[in-house]
């Protein structure tokens, strides 16, 4: 994906290049797939416009819990000078309203999993909430817990107490924090099983738009979710999965080092991960 030239750049990320529209944000989703905090060598055709198309989705149905950032996702809305990329950016974009974004990633959690679950093996205990001992890997908790990170520029995101988080972002904005993220989580994961696939965890990222808090970036994408087949699920051990677990997975074989530069994928397990993304977004968005 090319970068734009006629607008000013607000911000790259590892996945998106943000673009300033003075009152408004253009987002633009690139193919590029990072892991361990690393963009890789390689790129995921056509992965841009399914999470994309995804968030979009979500953004629809889950603006009746919080409100969100989008204002259009159709390229007949950008501004003239970017007619020209319109055929390139077709599907990738989200224009957005300009917050100021709040510093923690929001993390809910249904099924012990990933961070979690090395946390809880560690010390019984994910983000100074204490949980039943003898608990399994991937196993499903007796109810979603919200467990904050720290928001790195750089390097990891740090799981962090509620205490921690408070001070962060203060107690009041903490609290619409944690209460919309695990009703959205709640409702997604509901909405989910019914489609055959169960949401173990995801993040979210919240923005504050004048006075209020409202739901920014990406959500309940295959890059910012753990995505495990309902029908093949089975507490004990890690899950095969519809998301970035699989790239992961392949790099953990592979010796490197988890520092740039990050090797380059090879052509089945980027076929592979294109499936992955391209079949969670089919099972959840057919309706």
């Amino acid at each position: 994906m090319e970068r734009l030239t006629d607008v000013p750049i607000y911000k790259i990320g590892k996945v998106r290049d943000v673009y300033d529209l003075r009152d408004r944000l253009l987002i633009v989703a690139s193919d590029r797939i990072s892991a361990f905090d690393v963009v890789l060598g390689s790129e995921i055709p056509e992965k841009g416009k399914i999470l994309t198309q995804m968030s979009l989705f979500w953004m629809d149905k889950t603006k009746k819990i919080i409100e969100n950032h989008l204002i259009s996702g159709d390229v007949k809305d950008l501004p003239p000078q970017l007619e020209k990329y319109k055929s390139s950016l077709w599907g990738r974009i989200m224009i957005t309203e300009k917050t100021e974004p709040l510093s923690i990633e929001a993390v809910a959690r249904g099924y012990l999993a990933g961070s979690g679950w090395r946390e809880y093996r560690e010390t019984g205990e994910i983000c100074g909430i204490k949980l039943p001992k003898g608990l399994v890997e991937a196993g499903e908790l007796a109810e979603p817990i919200f467990t904050p990170s720290t928001k790195a520029t750089e390097g990891h995101d740090i799981n962090i107490t509620e205490k921690e988080a408070e001070e962060i972002v203060g107690k009041k904005n903490y609290a619409i924090i944690k209460e919309a993220s695990l009703n959205i989580y709640q409702w997604a994961k509901e909405y989910a099983l019914k489609r055959g696939i169960i949401i173990a965890d995801t993040k979210f990222e919240f923005g504050k738009l004048n006075d209020r808090i409202i739901l920014i970036d990406e959500l309940l994408t295959s890059d910012s979710s753990r995505f495990w087949p309902r029908a093949e699920y089975e507490p004990g051990h890690g899950q095969l999965s519809f998301d970035k677990q699989y790239v992961r997975d392949y790099l953990e074989t592979t010796g490197w080092d988890k520092k740039p530069p990050a090797p380059s994928l090879p052509e089945d397990v980027i076929k592979n991960t294109q499936k992955k993304y391209q079949e969670a977004f089919n099972l959840l968005t057919k309706e």
